[in-house]
């Protein structure tokens, strides 16, 4: 006879085969999650995704780079987007949004109630990480990444391989932070030098503590590989087109 073990809590969708009505469901909600997502983000217009810890104070060096970030993202006339909760997030959405830009959060529900910060404009939450980190990525034509914890690493490390895999253009990735982040560099050098990476893996990769040295990587690449033109039909001020 077959046997299942099922667990003495809470089912959630990582533990396990479970019957074929609650699989059903699940594969219901991250269908509807996603298309809220993408019906969201279908009219933002080009963005950049900043990345970054929620523990971050306002008074915190980091918060205020991240800031200014949002400042300049807004004033190369992207919309910034994060993923909505406190620290780095407030305040990257919050210089987009003290400066005319466009600010977008996609929240994410957690156990200990992560809330929006209240400088999003455009926001969406969601139950799964891998919902959210889809709709975060799929818009964004670089990522801009702060000192953080696992979440932030998380991400990193998955733009890397969608990149790495070529699922993804090869867009502009940016570390802020020279001492927070040398030895992940460090651990990263090695990787390519045990021949498990490729050197031009991370040739979009700048790490920096130079925000205009960082926002001019960025806007190089954007102005080399893609050109604007307006439109009429959606309400955006900005659509990119690939150049070939």
């Amino acid at each position: 006879m077959e046997q299942r073990i099922i667990p003495a809590k809470k089912l959630v969708y990582l533990d396990g085969p479970r019957s074929r009505s609650y699989e059903l469901k699940f594969l219901l909600k991250v269908f509807f999650q996603f298309f809220r997502g993408i019906r969201k983000m279908h009219f933002a217009g080009p963005c950049i995704t900043v990345f970054g810890s929620a523990r971050f104070k306002e008074d915190h060096p980091y918060y205020v780079a991240a800031r200014e970030f949002g400042k300049q993202i807004a004033q190369l006339g992207f919309c910034t987007v994060t993923g909505g909760g406190p620290g780095i997030m407030e305040a990257a959405n919050r210089g987009a949004f003290e400066n005319g830009g466009k600010s977008i959060g996609c929240n994410i529900v957690l156990p200990h109630e992560q809330h929006e910060n209240p400088y999003v404009q455009t926001s969406v939450t969601f139950d799964y990480f891998f919902v959210r980190k889809t709709i975060l990525t799929k818009y964004s034509y670089s990522f801009i990444i702060l000192p953080g914890g696992f979440g932030t690493m998380d991400e990193f490390y998955e733009v890397l391989t969608l990149i790495q895999t070529k699922t993804v253009e090869r867009f502009p990735i940016v570390l802020y932070g020279k001492s927070y982040f040398k030895l992940l560099m460090d651990q990263i050098n090695f990787m390519a030098e045990q021949g498990t990476i490729s050197r031009e893996d991370m040739d979009l990769v700048m790490l920096t503590d130079d925000i205009p040295q960082a926002m001019d990587h960025v806007r190089k690449y954007i102005t080399a590989n893609y050109k604007a033109r307006p439109t009429f039909k959606i309400p955006v001020w900005w659509l990119f087109e690939k150049r070939y």
